[in-house]
């Protein structure tokens, strides 16, 4: 693809990832993005981006092996998505996908799946733009997450989320309680930094649980394995921003209403 770089095991040190690129608070989780990657590129995952100092980029790779609670045997997943900026608007995000097309094709896979907000969620693709795109809603549930598949053949079999993830509860039902793992460079800084200070100011307990395998992921209690926050037991949201002290009152008296 003109353009576009693919990074591997040879390159990825020498490259950017598109988030946090210059956010030295974010160096060590960062740095544990490009490690999950590696261990990726392993289970035939694919890091694709343009090829500019920007946030132009796909990734997805073997539903089997998805970092997610979802059952969709032969599917490319589509994990992160996203064309920013001035960027918008140019054809790359169709760009894009088409590749994930072709590759799903040539690989003989049924089609791509991917997990999005029913309504647009913080850190998750666009959700009205990929169903414009050709996916279509298999599953939705009452945390707010819909399961979106594109399929070559309608006699294929539906991908299903996992049961974890049904109740929209997690298992501690008190207090703040965060799931996260290192497929994203802000998540580990923020919910193990920000978020202390926010929760002890609010004398709210603070659990803070980091997915570090494939299997911990595909048993989660929520779809958003990049960063999930729980309140008193219930889903709450993706956003990342919510762990600032600044913020989270904004944040959860919105989810609220």
């Amino acid at each position: 693809m003109e353009g576009f770089i693919e990074l591997n095991i040879d390159n990825i040190e020498s490259k950017h990832i598109c988030c946090a690129i210059s956010d030295k608070k974010c160096a060590d989780s960062y740095q544990a993005k490009k490690d999950w990657l590696k261990q990726e590129f392993n289970n035939g995952y694919v890091f694709r981006r343009l090829d500019e100092r920007a946030k132009v980029f796909i990734e997805y790779g073997p539903a089997e092996f998805a970092w997610v609670p979802i059952t969709a045997p032969n599917y490319l997943n589509v994990n992160c998505f996203w064309v920013s900026g001035k960027y918008k608007k140019n054809g790359y995000g169709k760009a894009l996908l088409k590749s994930a097309i072709d590759d799903a094709k040539e690989q003989g896979k049924s089609g791509l799946v991917t997990v999005v907000g029913t309504k647009k969620f913080h850190f998750m693709s666009d959700t009205k733009w990929l169903l414009r795109q050709g996916f279509e809603e298999i599953e939705k549930i009452s945390s707010g997450f819909s399961l979106l598949a594109m399929k070559f053949d309608e006699n294929t079999g539906n991908p299903k989320f996992n049961e974890s993830v049904k109740s929209g509860e997690c298992p501690d039902k008190e207090g703040i309680v965060v799931y996260y793992s290192n497929r994203c460079p802000f998540a580990e800084f923020h919910a193990k930094e920000s978020l202390i200070e926010t929760a002890e100011n609010r004398n709210l307990t603070l659990k803070v649980i980091k997915i570090n395998t494939m299997e911990e992921a595909q048993n989660a209690p929520s779809p958003a394995t990049i960063f999930s926050l729980f309140l008193d037991g219930k889903f709450m949201t993706t956003d990342l921003s919510v762990c600032m002290d600044s913020r989270f009152d904004k944040v959860i008296d919105k989810l609220k209403k």
